[in-house]
């Protein structure tokens, strides 16, 4: 009991330099508000496809078959291809520069989609869109690893995350209040309005985020961070030597490491596991109930209850790893056990699929699933912490990759086992499902132990060479 107290003081009371707080304090409200916000705006860009299907969409443009599933497949495909020039053009132009400017071009083509009348239309407008927001996600979680020590990711990353998921619960509300007041204002159907607000909102958040953004310790020129604050902020994270990245030498260095490889994996097996909630299963579950028939309102609101799930995970999963001292691996054993356990329900409901109970469970398992959105924050600071000594632009190539294997597997992969003409049960998704959480868990067994022991080797050639063990510092309040 003692030895928890003494952890909880340790964790809750940070050792800082002098001014390093205030620092912290700064960095946290300039760049996690604006990181946030954009994640924020950028699910609630991608929600509303689905927001919008069930709300009119589906008829108004004679939806057929998986056409769902494909535009998704072109958001995904446009989405790969940006990933690693995406993080790679954060070495050559400023991020306060090119965050805007992706959001600027994404928030456009978000309210274009509300004129399209057919689902091909949407289909090519996706595709662009996919390629403007492929930084936002590696982009960022790249800006926080470069601002922010070990102890402090976490959370940080979690907060992040869960700002996303915020984004695709309020989507569901914003589309109910849409079409219940502004459905057939100006002629536009309340579907079309979704897009045109979405659009609208994200457009002051893009300016902030040109006027006060900070880029990276080694670039910033941020007016409210002072020299010293500047100065120490290059010293609060590891030095490395930070090189030009465009030659074939670093991309078949990048390539055939194992941690490129490692990661890129672990992430392609746990973003499949998101799969109940990024395919909006529940939704397509409720749009095609065997036997009730739910109003529109419903249809956007009961599925806000798995992104909430997320949200909680989320800050969990962070916090307590954080805590942990960046045991980051636990999520992958918490996510295993989730995936088989919910799609064991799903299939137990679907063998009696008239009965009222197959309803609370399937509900129950689809809450549930909601939890392995805790994956996205701890796995990618996982990356970020194993990285930590590495070449600036190689811990970028890492995040992108991991993002990229991930969509480029999910391209077909919601097509093969989720499509929504497999709607509500989707029998072969739920197998999927069970082997990919089961192999998540292996994954997670070989890389915790290569990371652990690459780090421990890392740690004190950077102590030995810096002479960190003469560091001094003082403690404030966290």
């Amino acid at each position: 009991m003692a030895t928890t107290r003494s952890k909880l003081r340790e964790y809750f009371h940070t050792e800082y330099q002098p001014g390093e707080r205030k620092l912290v304090q700064k960095i946290d409200f300039f760049i996690l508000t604006f990181c946030c916000l954009s994640y924020f705006t950028n699910y609630l860009d991608r929600s509303n496809l689905n927001n919008a299907y069930v709300s009119g969409m589906k008829e108004d443009l004679g939806f057929v078959g998986d056409q769902l599933n494909q535009i998704n497949t072109c958001f995904t495909v446009g989405y790969v291809i940006g990933q690693i020039p995406a993080n790679l053009s954060l070495h050559y132009i400023k991020p306060r520069y090119f965050f805007p400017a992706c959001m600027f071009v994404w928030a456009g083509l978000t309210m274009v989609t509300a004129s399209v009348h057919n689902p091909q239309s949407i289909m090519a407008i996706r595709f662009f869109q996919g390629i403007f927001e492929a930084t936002t996600f590696v982009g960022t979680h790249y800006i926080l690893g470069s601002w922010y020590t070990e102890r402090e990711l976490g959370k940080r990353s979690g907060i992040f995350t869960a700002s996303g998921l915020a984004g695709t619960m309020i989507g569901g509300f914003i589309q109910t209040g849409i079409n219940s007041s502004l459905d057939g204002r100006h002629g536009l159907r309340g579907w079309r309005w979704l897009f045109i607000m979405d659009g609208i909102i994200t457009l002051p958040v893009a300016f902030y985020g040109f006027l006060f953004f900070p880029d990276t310790p080694s670039t910033t020129g941020a007016f409210y961070l002072t020299d010293s604050e500047r100065a120490l902020a290059v010293s609060r994270v590891p030095p490395v030597e930070d090189r030009s990245p465009i030659s074939w030498a670093f991309f078949k260095k990048s390539f055939s490491s194992w941690f490129f490889w490692g990661f890129v994996i672990l992430w392609i097996i746990a973003g499949e596991t998101e799969s109940f909630s990024t395919n909006a299963l529940l939704a397509l579950y409720m749009k095609s109930h065997p036997t009730i028939k739910y109003s529109i309102s419903q249809l956007n609101n009961y599925p806000t209850g798995v992104p909430a799930v997320g949200i909680i995970s989320t800050l969990f999963w962070a916090t307590l790893t954080d805590f942990l001292n960046g045991k980051r691996y636990l999520v992958g054993y918490f996510i295993a056990v989730t995936g088989i356990a919910t799609s064991a329900m799903i299939l137990a409901a679907s063998k009696d699929p008239t009965n009222p109970a197959s309803t609370m469970v399937v509900f129950g398992a689809y809450y549930w699933a909601g939890a392995v959105y805790a994956c996205q924050a701890t796995f990618f600071a996982w990356a970020n912490d194993a990285l930590r000594y590495e070449d600036h632009m190689f811990r970028a190539i890492v995040l992108a990759g991991m993002n990229l294997g991930s969509n480029a597997i999910n391209a077909w992969w919601s097509i093969v086992f989720y499509g929504a003409s497999m709607a509500p049960w989707f029998i072969r998704g739920m197998w999927a499902m069970i082997a990919v959480s089961i192999l998540l868990a292996i994954w997670t067994v070989v890389l915790s132990y290569t990371t652990a022991k690459h780090e421990r080797i890392r740690k004190a050639e950077f102590a030995q060479a810096t002479g960190a063990g003469d560091h001094k510092s003082v403690t404030e309040d966290a």
